[in-house]
This record gives C-alpha cells, structure tokens and sequence, in this order.
C-alpha cells in the first residue's frame, strides 16, 4: 500500500523563482559552507518575498563542481551537456542498464510538488518542483530483496567541470539513502523548477529531492542509482564524518558545530531577515518520523 505525505504549502507560499535562482542578498555576509540547496519555510500566507534582480538570478549559485565561488556555477555551469543523459541503474536490481533520460522521463508521471527547503548552513525557503517519485523510477529497474541503500553518482566531467580540477571534494559526489527513505513518496527525482526544465547550475537535468533532510543530501545531474546491501559513502560524511552524518535530517536539537539548527533565516527578507524557528524534520515529521522510530537521532545524525 502506498504511504501518505502531507502537504500544507500552496502556490502562495513559494519563494519567488527570481530569489530561488540566486541567493546573493541574503549569502553576502553568510559563512562560507556545504549547503547546495536548503530546506525550506512554512510561509504564513500575508508573507512576501522580494525577488532578486536579474543579474543576482543569473550571477549567483552554489554547485562546486563548477566552482566555489558564488558566481562560478552560473559562469560555468553551460559547459555541461546535458543531452544526451542516461542514468546507470545497477547493483541489487532485476533489469540494470543505462536508462535514456528521454525513456525515464515518457514512462514517468511528473507531478508538481511544493515544498520546504532547508540548509545546513540555516537559511530555508520554498520551492516548486516538477518530478516523479523515486520509488517509480527504482521500480523500472526492479529492486531485489537483499537491497537496504540506494547510492547516487554525480556526473564527473573534468572537461565540463573546472571546479573538480581542485580537491574540495573527493570526487565525484556521492550520496545515499536507506532503501526506506528511497522509496518513500516524498522522495523524488526533480526535472524542473516552476514548469522550467532545471538550470545547469542547480542540477540539470536530474537532481535527488529529500525534503526532510538538509540540502546537500539532494545530489544534483545524477549519472547513476545503486541498489546495495551495505551502506554507501557520502561525499561530506567522507570529508568531515564529525560534522556530516550519513542521515543529515533536519533535527532543531542537533546543532552542526558551525551553524545552530534550532532556527533558519526564510530567503527574500534580506541579511537581515527575522530568524524563525526549525522544525523537526523540516515539517514533515508526521510522514517520516516512522522511519526513524527506536533511533537515537542526536547520534545517528
């Protein structure tokens, strides 16, 4: 039987695509981070959000294969092809094989979903997003019964990418769920963002969505879905295991040692935007929590 989400946003609530686009206003004074995407607000509905200009839109984003700087992606990031795309589906599955984008996307059912975004580093918003839910798309490929995690590969073009000319990371990205949390409705696979394919800069053409965890658990161009048996490597868990754990849900009550997480600054109300308070699981405790139930959540960060 399929699970149940919740979902208490409505158009009104998202950030404006202009402010999602970029976030120079309101990244100006931040620290430096990992945070690719946040996790986003409850907006009440008499709150509105100032979209950025058109240069801060097309100037500013976060993808550190294209660089670290804050308008490196935006600068960079049209190096990257993106057709033809394939996704490789193997490991613990019926049929693996290289899956045409194109075929992925005729035998799925794209659906809108508005929700909450919230980053490691604090700042939150909303976001529309078009996709399908991950549970579709593993399906195809048939999950075997031994499988527990599902591992994601960022495409890693040293041609494409200058930013993987230089060891921010161990390259490529890499990141992970428990089988659970892949397969639960909530959990999808964006191609686009209000109606729009996805930009380069923020994923295209095929990005991972959890938005219960923090935003840098949502990989962006996969090239390839594991299905496995042991638990994978994450890109910052392999950095810095002290400050990245392998689940990365949002938890008020669990502070990164840079940043608190018990509140978040909402984009769009400047540098100097009212703080507000986190909740637990980014809002969608009341779908997820079961999956964590009988887990000490402050260590299993």
């Amino acid at each position: 039987m399929a699970q149940r989400w919740t979902n208490t946003l409505k158009d009104r609530d998202c950030t404006p695509e202009s402010v999602f686009l970029n976030r120079r206003q309101w990244m100006a004074g931040a620290a430096a981070g990992v945070g690719l995407a946040g996790l986003g607000m409850p907006a009440a509905a008499s709150e509105t959000l100032e979209p950025n200009s058109y240069d801060d839109i097309t100037q500013y984003n976060n993808y550190y294969e294209f660089g670290t700087g804050k308008g490196d992606p935006a600068r960079n990031a049209h190096t990257l092809t993106t057709a033809p795309w394939s996704v490789k589906i193997d490991g613990l599955v019926d049929k693996p094989g290289d899956y045409a984008f194109e075929d992925i996307l005729k035998a799925m059912t794209i659906e809108d979903r508005i929700y909450r975004f919230r980053c490691v580093e604090a700042w939150s918003m909303v976001i529309p997003w078009n996709g399908f839910e991950l549970a579709d798309l593993l399906a195809m490929a048939g999950v075997q019964s031994d499988a527990k995690y599902v591992a994601f590969e960022t495409a890693l073009r040293p041609d494409e990418m200058p930013g993987v000319r230089f060891p921010v990371l161990d390259w490529p990205y890499v990141e992970g769920l428990r089988l659970d949390e892949a397969m639960h409705p909530l959990t999808i696979m964006a191609t686009g963002i209000y109606g729009k394919d996805i930009p380069n800069q923020n994923g295209a053409p095929l990005r991972l969505v959890v938005p219960w965890k923090y935003g840098f658990k949502s990989i962006k161009s996969v090239v390839r879905i594991t299905l496995t048996d042991k638990q994978p490597a994450t890109s910052w868990n392999k950095a810095n295991a002290r400050e990245y754990g392998f689940y990365s849900n949002v938890n008020p009550q669990v502070d990164h040692p840079r940043w608190s997480q018990a509140s978040e600054r909402p984009i769009g109300g400047g540098l100097f935007a009212k703080r507000k308070p986190t909740l637990m699981l980014n809002g969608y405790e009341e779908d997820v929590a079961a999956l964590y139930a009988g887990m000490d959540m402050k260590k299993n960060f």
